[in-house]
């Protein structure tokens, strides 16, 4: 079987199409055998937003050992959660709680005895780089890797495993060499398919495009001249918490504070409060109605309106978020000594002096947030700020049109997309397979560095977010991928490393399946293939 290739808006850069170090069959064996201990403790392990180490220097590396265990993602960055070897840092925190088995020996340890073992520290194992440096296309391929021989050994492997029945009748699919920019394999791959959760990967492109990776929202509070109005403006930051522990978030409470000592220093201990939802236009409510899945969609929440001391998942939520946060606020700044009005809805004019602000961790960090999380309320939140960014007004109707145009001017592949939301909720949004490794490509682009956190967010089998609990007996640390669930929908798309050490891009999209958890089972089993079935 011919396996045509991406077309030319993805034609690989001559200086990317080899690569420089590869992960050994024994390493992914050893990731195998490991998957259980690693998601034993990962399930154990609360999802937090994670650091973001020097996001100005972009460096491409790939590839480290955590608890003896391959975790790669092909070419990456120091923006987002990763440090210099390549190792994202959540990952690291985990491997070094479950023993201090991975890069080296921190020399703290014992061996069985309860005191310090005599002699100099032995280092631990490190598994090799994947994609250690990026160079020409000529010379030798690096020590154990091998070029992807073509499309029929993959599809003799694949095809079996996406014609299981719990898939649907018509399931599409694509693999790309993430290194060539070739397509191995394909399967419906330009049909227009309900894309569930994995449709963030294009709200966090089109985020990332439209912003930049440094972009903050910023919530603020303005004083009105001589009315004495204070009026807490939403900045569409849904991450804003009230929490005493911000946890690197904007803080409800720190601007309580700030806002409180600004209008002390102007002798104003009592105010008329109002808040300011104008950032956003349109219905607030999702087109699913009341969900436990996502709050209003409003530019004003505390802790995404969440009823409970959750921070992902789903969760009820309070009937109008902007109203609560406004009452979080007024008792925040009564603590403070300024008695404010009950809050009712306004709009802070150009005449209003800012007295305070907060803003969200960068962009960068909020995709992976909202990557790793899954997160509905942060998707529909980006996608409104992509639309006001592109000048489309910031509806659910601006977004469909604002995400289409960014990828469009990428140069993908959109044809038959449909976006109605930034969340993947609305069923009536399509996308295609062909369309999520495009994007997932696009972001692996070294020319491309502001995208990196779309890989970097992809939630890690085994490890974190929405595929902690999953890929335990195979394939943990290895695949890397985004999940998509709806009732009669399930969907996977991200980055895998194989046996030889090539980096995939892969799409799986299937509709019409009667049993969510067999079709789960199904599309891990396909992306487990990949890793191991030493056909690409």
């Amino acid at each position: 079987m011919v396996v045509p290739e991406l077309r030319p808006w993805r034609a690989a850069r001559p200086h990317v199409a080899r690569a420089a170090g590869a992960v050994r069959p024994r390493l992914a064996r050893a990731a195998r055998s490991a998957g259980p201990r690693v998601a034993r403790f990962a399930r154990a392990t609360a999802p937090q937003l994670t650091r973001i180490t020097r996001p100005k220097t972009w460096q491409y590396t790939a590839g480290a050992a955590t608890a003896g265990l391959a975790l790669a993602a092909g070419v990456v960055t120091a923006a987002g959660p990763w440090d210099s070897t390549g190792q994202r840092t959540a990952e690291q925190d985990r491997a070094v709680a479950l023993g201090r088995t991975g890069g080296a020996d921190h020399g703290r340890g014992s061996r069985g005895s309860g005191t310090a073992a005599a002699g100099p520290p032995r280092p631990a194992p490190s598994a090799g780089s994947v994609l250690a440096s990026l160079g020409g296309d000529s010379g030798p391929r690096p020590d154990g890797a091998k070029a992807a021989p073509g499309g029929a050994a993959l599809a003799d492997a694949l095809g079996p495993l996406l014609e299981d029945p719990a898939l649907g009748t018509r399931p599409g699919a694509t693999v790309v060499d993430l290194t060539t920019g070739k397509r191995l394999y394909g399967v419906g791959a330009g049909t227009p398919l309900t894309p569930a959760s994995t449709i963030k990967i294009a709200t966090g492109v089109a985020a990332l495009t439209a912003l930049g990776p440094d972009h903050r929202l910023t919530t603020r509070t303005a004083l009105e001249p001589d009315t004495g109005e204070l009026v807490l403006v939403g900045g569409g930051d849904p991450t804003l918490t009230a929490r005493a522990d911000a946890r690197g978030l904007a803080s409800l409470r720190t601007l309580a504070g700030k806002t409180a000592a600004a209008l002390k220093k102007r002798d104003v201990r009592k105010v008329t409060l109002s808040y300011d939802t104008t950032l956003y236009a349109g219905a607030e409510m999702h087109p699913i109605g009341v969900n436990e899945n996502l709050a209003r969609v409003t530019a004003l929440m505390a802790d995404e309106a969440r009823t409970d001391d959750s921070t992902s998942g789903p969760a009820p939520r309070v009937a109008d978020p902007a109203a609560d946060a406004a009452r979080t606020f007024a008792g925040l700044l009564k603590k403070h000594g300024v008695t404010a009005s009950p809050p009712g809805p306004s709009k802070a004019t150009n005449r209003a002096d800012t007295l305070a602000t907060v803003s969200s961790p960068p962009l960068s960090a909020l995709v992976e947030r909202m990557l790793t999380n899954s997160d509905n309320d942060l998707a529909e939140a980006l996608a409104r700020h992509t639309a006001a960014a592109t000048g489309k007004r910031a509806d659910f109707k601006g977004v469909s049109a604002a995400v289409t145009a960014r990828l469009k001017q990428l140069g993908l592949p959109v044809r038959g997309a449909e976006f109605h939301d930034g969340s993947g909720l609305d069923r009536a949004d399509r996308i295609t397979a062909e369309l999520l490794t495009a994007l997932l490509a696009e972001a692996a682009d070294p020319a491309r560095p502001e995208l990196r956190p779309v890989l970097t967010g992809l939630p890690v089998a085994g490890f974190t977010g929405t595929l902690t609990s999953r890929y335990t007996d195979g394939a943990a640390g290895l695949v890397r991928a985004k999940t998509g669930t709806l009732t009669g929908v399930n969907t996977l798309a991200g980055t895998v490393v194989t046996d030889q050490g090539r980096l995939l891009a892969f799409a799986f999209l299937s509709s019409g399946t009667t049993d969510a958890w067999a079709a789960q089972s199904a599309l891990d089993k396909a992306a487990t293939t990949l890793a191991s079935c030493g056909c690409a």
